[in-house]
């Protein structure tokens, strides 16, 4: 465990972290987010004594993670790294959207100070519970001199936020950073980064917009065999303004689907590619007429475009 004298805040959010089941031995027939955030810290008893303030932001299952928490947990995140007093923030969430989550707060707050999230593949009433070790070892990163950045760390391993997916649906270390590589460990209380600790200009609060119905409409469509362009011209006909396509291999894209795309491209739509590999970028080419979206998995695509369209002027 990391010294320090000054406070690490522990905002929670819900998730299997903080979920029950009534049975010990069912770790997949449980409900999540039902514990709050204090108790989650007074489960580990190596937290005892320590500098930390807890705070409940929302109480929610991550699948239903939605734009009104995105901001409140911007603005509270924010809120608390601007104190003087706070040498990081920790964060419980859960592991569906953890990446979506992480991506967002990287690219609107890129915090000089460490913002590092953790969650559980197996709720808190478990035989086996990985949240209370999980959260041990993001107090310790929260703590680490020099540290900052949007981090996630579940299963002793950390990653930054640009490159991190769930890559697994049930194991403990559910988690991955694709080509990259993880940013480092935390073994027995001691953290080890491999790499440098993440950077970037931040886009700031102001353009995360009040209502949920003021966000920009970005849909994800899949590539597969026999794709059609219906669900795209359905999406078209609503006014959604942004389209990810989780294309197949390196950006590839059935040809019904690809026109359909282009129509919805040339009717003002942004349409960019992604792909639906768990590994690699998509290569752009110099002839390509749908965008790439680089290294991002759909998800965090779909994330990166939404803040695009709300901040056209950065």
């Amino acid at each position: 465990m990391q010294n320090t004298s000054r406070t690490i805040v522990v905002l929670g959010t819900g998730g299997t972290i903080a979920g029950t089941a009534a049975d010990a031995a069912d770790n997949v027939g449980y409900t999540a987010a039902q514990l709050g955030v204090e108790a989650l810290v007074k489960a580990v008893p190596a937290l005892a004594g320590l500098p930390l303030e807890c705070e409940q932001v929302a109480q929610a299952d991550s699948k239903d993670m939605g734009f009104a928490v995105w901001r409140a947990l911007a603005q509270r995140t924010a809120h608390h790294l601007a104190r003087d007093d706070v040498a990081g923030v920790v964060i419980t969430h859960g592991t569906d959207t953890l990446e979506e989550t992480a991506y967002l707060l990287q690219r609107v707050l890129a915090p000089a100070k460490p913002v590092v999230m953790t969650a559980a593949m197996r709720p808190a009433t478990s035989m086996q519970a990985d949240g209370p070790q999980n959260l041990l070892d993001a107090v310790t990163v929260a703590g680490v001199p020099g540290a900052q950045g949007v981090l996630v760390v579940l299963a002793g391993t950390l990653h930054a936020a640009a490159g991190v997916r769930k890559a697994h649906t049930y194991r403990v270390d559910a988690f991955s950073s694709s080509d990259a590589g993880p940013l480092g460990v935390v073994e027995e209380g001691a953290v080890t980064a491999w790499r440098a600790w993440p950077q970037g200009e931040a886009l700031g609060l102001q353009w995360l917009p009040m209502e949920a119905d003021a966000w920009p409409q970005v849909e994800i469509v899949t590539s597969h065999a026999g794709a059609s362009g219906a669900l795209v011209r359905a999406a078209c006909e609503i006014g959604v303004q942004g389209l990810v396509v989780a294309a197949t291999g390196n950006g590839t894209v059935h040809a019904a689907l690809e026109a359909a795309l282009l129509e919805a491209q040339d009717q003002g739509v942004t349409v960019w590619r992604s792909s639906r590999c768990g590994n690699g970028r998509v290569l752009a080419r110099p002839d390509d007429m749908l965008p790439s979206a680089g290294a991002l998995t759909p998800a965090q695509a779909r994330v990166e475009l939404i803040l695009q369209l709300l901040t056209p002027s950065v």
